[in-house]
């Protein structure tokens, strides 16, 4: 089973220690970045990516981590095709992937250590969908009419970042591009 990962510099380290866990258990890794903490990287990219992954099947499942969660997680649900929920307790994770069929699970790696982020995650890869909620999953679907599954969808934002249209004029280091990004 393929499972997409995607993180901001924020979440670097816990997802490297997540692909170790989930790898381990026979899981295939789709990474989409970042690819270190020492760059500061813009979340809605890596939150997208993995969104577009598991939109278009390249992945069952996605994982998307930033310092709290929460933005990374809006930017992936923001793919048409993609229920993602911002777990931080296992009862989540087991209520989003049980009553309605989450497909990509965020997590705050600032906000949660790596034991209970790993149980929440191997809880949200490993739980079934019930069948319950179809007609609530259908009204929230319905939400965005259009696809957004063109990678090249966030290169006006890039380089706005990289020449510091959104640090005050301060030019920014090249961001690392996810590889799963067509060129």
């Amino acid at each position: 089973m393929k499972i997409a990962i995607g993180c901001d510099h924020a979440g670097y380290q816990t997802k490297t220690q997540l692909i170790k866990v989930l790898e381990s258990k026979g899981y295939e890794i789709i990474d989409c970045g970042t690819y270190n903490e020492n760059t500061s990287t813009h979340y809605p990219i890596y939150g997208y990516e993995v969104g577009r992954q598991v939109a278009t099947k390249k992945a069952v499942f996605g994982i998307v981590l930033c310092g709290s969660g929460i933005g990374i997680t809006n930017a992936a649900n923001k793919v048409q095709g993609v229920r993602a929920c911002l777990a931080e307790s296992v009862s989540t994770a087991l209520i989003a992937k049980k009553y309605y069929n989450a497909n990509v699970i965020g997590i705050g790696a600032r906000v949660l250590g790596i034991d209970l982020i790993t149980e929440i995650v191997l809880t949200f890869v490993n739980k079934r969908y019930d069948g319950s909620h179809k007609d609530e999953i259908k009204k929230i679907d319905a939400v965005i009419q259009n696809k957004n599954h063109q990678s090249d969808f966030f290169m006006p934002l890039i380089k706005k970042w990289e020449t510091g249209k959104y640090t005050k004029n301060v030019k920014q280091e090249k961001i690392p591009i996810p590889k799963t990004f067509k060129k």
